[in-house]
């Protein structure tokens, strides 16, 4: 059975709940209460097991807080015995606007702080990232109270859509490949 490993990044506890940065958790919990599955506490991360078409995605959440999301990425690929290029990882990007997602098989963490750490973990910029679009709109020294605060109300619709669109872009992932599922995710504009 292929193996994959999804990894939603944020932070755990109830402050972080809903807020920009924890989207990548808001995703795993929308995809594996979509495929009839639950998260338990594990070493590093919750965990959830998916099965789909044959395929098993190991879904975590790491629970080391953002900035030491490399220890439970690496933990999981490792006991879970999972290749690195059948790992997606989903992430908050301030620089692309709300209404986009884009999905590369490498790139630079460009600043965000769980990318770096997992990054220098690995060694490695050469793993697939599904960037959540945050938008930017936050004045001049308030980046950190934007990225923690949560949705506006106007925001939601849109948040809720790409959620939904994520889950397809996680299922199309595991199933037709990264190449295709990026030219789908990269163009969609909600």
């Amino acid at each position: 059975m292929q193996r994959f490993l999804i990894v939603g990044l944020g932070n755990p506890g109830p402050d972080y709940h809903h807020t920009r940065h924890n989207i990548g958790f808001d995703v795993l919990n929308a995809f594996v209460q979509k495929h009839g599955g639950v998260f338990t506490s594990g070493r590093l991360a919750e965990m959830g097991t998916v099965k789909l078409k044959g395929r098993e995605l190991v879904c975590i959440k790491p629970t080391t807080f953002m900035n030491l999301s490399g220890k439970a990425f690496l933990y999981w690929m490792n006991k879970e015995n999972i290749p690195l290029e059948q790992t997606l990882t989903i992430v908050d990007d301030l620089a692309l606007p709300l209404s986009k997602l884009r999905l590369r098989g490498s790139g630079s963490d460009a600043g965000h702080n769980g990318l770096k750490d997992i990054q220098l973990t690995l060694g490695t910029d050469q793993y697939a990232k599904l960037r959540f679009g945050i938008g930017n709109q936050f004045p001049r020294g308030g980046q950190v109270d934007f990225v923690l605060g949560h949705w506006l109300a106007e925001e939601q619709p849109v948040v809720d859509a790409k959620i939904k669109a994520s889950c397809d872009v996680i299922e199309s992932f595991v199933l037709a490949g990264l190449a295709f599922t990026m030219n789908m995710a990269n163009r969609m504009e909600l």
